[in-house]
């Protein structure tokens, strides 16, 4: 016979679906600390922290922290060949900004890996704007907002390249199948 279930051991089951995210739970977060990242921002924001001159001839690798302790980690650097001495130069620099973005002493010393950085993927190049039409442009120039302001002139001119909404031809078009609903009697 079964045992009856401990309903104080075990969650409560919910009847919908749930994202991957939620089922891992702190599973993900579990694994990126084994390998030594506790926040993935630091390695996509890399070129905000240090600046591009710096970004392009290092790449953050790893922080590793005291066990049972959240500061004074150590930040495992990959910098080129030829870079590494300017990166040892400019340490404390590069300490300071890294705890300015953690907003803690997160970070107390710096190991430097030599190796080649890895490239980033080139993004896609965008087709270039349409020209806007005489009798919008006017009225666009009055926002102050230079952002907004491009954004809807950028706006107007796909809409003013359009024509129309996209037409279907009934004849090329498969027609809806109706469902045929058999009673058994």
């Amino acid at each position: 016979m079964a045992k009856p279930r401990d309903k104080t051991s075990d969650s409560p089951r919910h009847g919908r679906s749930r994202s991957a995210g939620e089922l891992i739970g702190a599973a993900g977060g579990a694994a990126f600390k084994r390998f030594g990242f506790v926040q993935g921002a630091v390695v996509s924001r890399w070129s905000e922290i240090v600046g591009e001159r710096y970004a392009r001839v290092s790449s953050p690798e790893s922080i590793r922290f005291p066990t049972g302790s959240r500061k004074n980690g150590t930040l495992t650097l990959l910098v080129e060949g030829a870079h590494a001495p300017l990166m040892q130069h400019l340490g404390p620099m590069v300490i300071e900004r890294v705890n300015r973005f953690f907003g803690y002493e997160a970070v107390a010393k710096l190991v430097y890996r030599q190796g080649r950085i890895p490239a980033k993927p080139v993004a896609p190049e965008r087709p270039a704007p349409a020209p806007v039409p005489a009798e919008l442009g006017e009225g666009l120039r009055a926002i102050a907002d230079p952002e907004l302001r491009a954004c809807l002139e950028s706006l107007a001119g796909q809409i003013a390249a359009t024509t129309g909404p996209p037409a279907v031809d009934a004849a090329a078009a498969d027609p809806i199948p109706v469902p045929v609903i058999r009673s058994i009697s």
